[in-house]
């Protein structure tokens, strides 16, 4: 039965993967993505695509993974009953991308599908996923850019999409050590089963696809930005918050580690360069206490300014 929702999403994804790494072989125009492919010996595989050492991004990945087995393992299933004893499939595409310029904003994003079935019953599904935006430095029409066109891609779906997965993604990305969100957010979502199967697939390719049109303007504006070692010293600080984010509380990271997951692909995300400084404060009156002052902490971006004031990214 799994055969009949798990194909078209899987269809979907692995497409999406191609798409998405040959536009941005294109955007940073020097390097190429490898890609290794593997095999779970539990059950499944993937597709993991790494590109280094770019011109405009230091570090990316865009990992397509689909693994499945007879039993979840209780640390994944303790938390919902209804799962135990059911077979199971996990698909999806997760990416980041740590650009070099410290003007040009970190970015992840993830869509996937999960799928647990038991023989004489109904089987339980939902669809997952979201985008993000970690500046380093703060500039007001990328975030409203990012903002709108993300709420443009969920608004056929309905006016409160957008206002309950942004909240969703504000509460998710809150690293509650540091009090502070680890970026300016955009969307997070799971357990997405409500309108229907086509629905919901159809939601998780208009996210999957809004994430260019969100962030490739801005990429592109900033990229010729100057900027010194000051800069990088403080966006490879600021990477280090990214890094304590995926290891303590991203629950994609949780579950890949604990349900034996190719611990390679896992850790893709984390930034190639990041650093840690005791008691870090930024000087006043500079761009760097701006991103903690006004930037760091959930705003309602776009209720805030007038469409006048939310024009696209301007280099």
């Amino acid at each position: 039965m799994s055969h009949a929702y798990l194909e078209p999403v899987k269809s979907f994804l692995l497409d999406f993967q191609d798409r998405l790494c040959a536009a941005l072989e294109q955007e940073d125009g020097s390097t190429r993505f490898h890609e290794d492919s593997w095999t779970r010996e539990e059950g499944g595989g993937g597709r993991t695509r790494v590109l280094t050492d770019g011109d405009l991004i230091e570090k990316g990945g865009v990992n397509f993974s689909h693994v499945f087995g007879h039993e979840l393992p209780p640390s994944a299933s303790a938390s919902r009953p209804e799962l135990a004893g059911r077979s199971f499939h996990a698909v999806g595409v997760s990416w980041v991308l740590h650009p070099r310029s410290p003007h040009i904003p970190t970015t992840h994003g993830n869509v996937r599908f999960f799928i647990a079935e038991k023989e004489g019953e109904e089987p339980v599904w939902w669809f997952g996923g979201g985008i993000d935006l970690t500046p380093y430095y703060p500039c007001l029409e990328d975030v409203l850019h990012w903002h709108r066109t993300i709420r443009d891609a969920c608004a056929p779906f309905g006016d409160e999409v957008y206002p309950r997965y942004k909240a969703w993604c504000d509460e998710y990305f809150y690293l509650r050590h540091r009090d502070e969100t680890r970026g300016v957010g955009g969307l997070f979502f799971d357990d997405v089963n409500e309108g229907g199967f086509e629905t919901c697939l159809a939601f998780l390719q208009a996210v999957a696809e809004s994430f260019l049109p969100a962030w490739q303007p801005i990429a592109r504006a900033r990229r010729q930005l100057d900027w010194g070692q000051r800069e990088r010293d403080f966006q490879t600080y600021r990477r280090g918050r990214y890094v304590e984010f995926n290891l303590v509380y991203d629950r994609g990271t949780l579950f890949g580690l604990q349900s034996g997951g190719r611990t390679e692909s896992i850790l893709m995300s984390m930034p190639p360069v990041a650093r840690w400084i005791y008691q870090y404060q930024p000087e006043p009156d500079t761009p760097e206490a701006e991103l903690y002052r006004d930037y760091l902490r959930p705003r309602d971006w776009l209720g805030e300014h007038t469409e006048a004031e939310q024009g696209g990214p301007r280099a």
